[in-house]
């Protein structure tokens, strides 16, 4: 398989680096010693992360309702409607599901270069759903949440974007939660971005005795968050011990406050979020949450023409009304994981840490992390507006890109577990 090959070199090359800093390590042993100024560059200011309590405004029935969002959880999978958009249609990519017609139009450059192309009132339609969030007379933009009803314990959570919420005071997420039992019954986030932020990251928050300590050797492609200059809590100053974000405690110690354990691409880096990922027509995620199997997985393929045949298949095929016809997704057809989280027996995470979750999908402006992070983040809006709420209440241009457009939504549960454990 194509995949396989190139996730293998992709491994070596990870290895390669690993030997490669090593070397150079040990030939720091017998050199100056590094000054604490030096390794403090490490820090990573974003582990400021508080709970997403604090990163939602109230949004109204009204608006929720406005937003033409349904979620349906019959036939074991999740799909949206469309909603209208003043936003122009994308382009067509090559696994859209509906097929372009036959019918072409020819065109010659001035260079006496001709094509064909697909009449544009032959093209195949797609629909969307928008969320978005724009100012009114009574005030500047609230913050957007969907909640969905159902609740979980495992399943295979797929969301199929071609925008998603970028820029500065910007803090948009697709994951999971029960709040009203936080961190008890945990939360996963699948996808989540701030400001400019540009790779892929997904992080699991619980409460103790859930480490990351044990992944399997060559399980996954992408590395872990850092947690380094964590302030002493007596003394307050800066711990500058090397430390990756592999607890999911959302108070240990050694990591910065609601950090949790997070996982981060390497194989897209800088391209599998946010603006860049705009730039390339979105992407998908998937998030596979398997606790008998042992593991929470997770994907970002970006651009779409890098999505695996099967899942491909699986999304085109979901809404078919004949069963037979549906293509059930293989994770395991599609390439390594960027993360991998060990849970259940066997592992140093009990798998009873996360559960009863439901799917929730939001944008929020400013907030705990967000609004933190503005000052590093955006300095040539911070030179003006001293706050991120006074940079989003001047409504600027650059929020016209704080929206999600999704494809759709997709969530598959194996039929045998359903049984299991109904």
């Amino acid at each position: 398989e194509d995949w396989l090959k190139e996730d293998m070199d992709f491994l070596d090359q990870l290895k390669r680096k690993k030997e490669m800093e090593a070397d150079e390590g040990k030939k720091n042993e017998d050199g100056e010693e590094k000054s604490n100024n030096d390794e403090g560059d490490n820090v990573d200011s974003n582990k400021t992360s508080q709970s997403k309590h604090d990163k939602v405004q109230t949004t109204s029935k009204k608006q929720v309702a406005n937003r033409h969002l349904q979620i349906n959880t019959s036939n074991n999978n999740t799909r949206t409607n469309s909603s209208s958009s003043s936003h122009p249609p994308p382009k067509l990519e090559p696994f859209n599901p509906d097929l372009p017609s036959n019918s072409t139009t020819t065109t010659t450059t001035p260079d006496d270069i001709t094509t064909l192309q697909p009449n544009p009132s032959d093209l195949p339609t797609e629909t969307f759903v928008i969320l978005s969030s724009s100012p009114s007379p009574q005030g500047p933009r609230n913050s957007i949440r969907l909640e969905g009803h159902r609740r979980f314990n495992r399943g295979l959570f797929i969301i199929d974007l071609r925008h998603m919420p970028a820029g500065c005071g910007t803090w948009p997420a697709f994951w999971l939660t029960d709040e009203a039992n936080w961190p008890v019954n945990g939360e996963i986030d699948i996808v989540e971005g701030v400001n400019y932020q540009d790779t892929a990251k997904t992080a699991l928050h619980s409460t103790k005795e859930c480490r990351m300590d044990d992944v399997p050797e060559g399980s996954k492609t992408g590395s872990w968050d850092t947690a380094v200059g964590i302030p002493d809590k007596k003394t307050g100053i800066p711990d500058m011990t090397f430390r990756y974000a592999q607890d999911c405690f959302v108070y240990d110690p050694h990591q910065w406050l609601n950090q949790g354990c997070v996982a981060t691409d390497l194989k897209l880096e800088g391209r599998s979020l946010g603006v860049p990922l705009n730039g390339n027509g979105g992407g998908v995620y998937a998030l596979e949450w398997d606790p008998i199997n042992g593991h929470i997985r997770t994907w970002v393929f970006s651009p779409h023409g890098r999505v695996p045949k099967n899942l491909r298949d699986a999304m085109r095929t979901a809404t078919e009304v004949d069963e037979e016809k549906r293509v059930a997704p293989d994770t395991n057809l599609w390439g390594l994981p960027y993360g991998h989280f060990p849970i259940g027996d066997g592992t140093n995470c009990p798998a009873d840490h996360f559960r009863n979750m439901r799917l929730v999908i939001n944008l929020a402006f400013c907030g705990s992390v967000s609004g933190n992070r503005y000052f590093m983040d955006c300095p040539k809006q911070f030179k003006k507006f001293k706050t991120c709420n006074e940079w989003v209440a001047s409504d600027p241009d650059e929020l016209k890109e704080a929206y999600w457009k999704i494809r759709g939504v997709y969530v598959y549960e194996r039929a045998w577990e359903k049984q299991w454990y109904s």
